[in-house]
């Protein structure tokens, strides 16, 4: 019997102040209010973050290499499949084709996001992930949830993935950049300041 499938789309970011140099990416149920976190690297989450924002780092980065390798050898992201939860962490399967054949690859969840956002794929999850571990936004939260959610079909428009972080969170995870020497997110971030507390 096969499981019943759970399409997602990618929300944003929220802080996580558990762990130092980590974030919580948020994943949404297509057309449902329920909500998953996983719980991504500094790394992951600046590739991410670029592909969220719609901008370009001046060398590719590993996801960007990935997708134009696939894209050179004629190989599709069929979907990303986030399939269990243990002790913490999720796992993700990549599934792909290339011709007539078709190819299950183990990969950690925030990498197997970051190629899919690059090649436009589907993300799934199980409804048995999603009962245990979704979390729903209350009615108060609505404004954030309607003003976040992806918009219509075009999968290129996502949200500004940096709208769920307060200006303290942006401070911190500027200063971060800076301290890692990641001077395009740095940018990235500066520009998200002057765009939100200039007007």
């Amino acid at each position: 019997m096969t499981e019943k499938k759970v399409k997602l789309s990618v929300l944003g970011f929220s802080f996580n102040q558990t762990q130092s140099g980590t974030y919580g990416l948020v994943l949404a149920e297509e057309n449902g209010v329920r909500r998953l976190m996983v719980v991504v690297g500094t790394p992951e989450a600046q590739s991410i973050a670029f592909k969220l924002q719609n901008t370009s780092p001046p060398r590719p980065l590993t996801h960007d290499l990935f997708y134009s390798f696939m894209s050179e050898w004629g190989i599709t992201l069929q979907e990303v499949l986030i399939y269990k939860y243990d002790n913490g962490i999720f796992y993700s399967k990549l599934i792909f084709k290339q011709g007539e054949k078709e190819i299950s690859i183990e990969s950690r969840t925030s990498d197997a996001i970051g190629i899919a956002l690059r090649s436009k794929s589907a993300i799934y999850t199980t409804e048995d992930i999603m009962q245990k571990l979704a979390i729903v936004f209350s009615e108060g939260e609505d404004d954030i949830d309607n003003k976040d959610i992806v918009s219509g079909n075009d999968s290129t428009e996502y949200m500004d993935s940096y709208a769920l972080l307060s200006e303290d969170e942006l401070n911190s995870m500027l200063q971060e950049a800076i301290d890692n020497e990641d001077y395009e997110l740095a940018s990235v971030l500066r520009d998200e300041m002057d765009k939100r507390f200039n007007h």
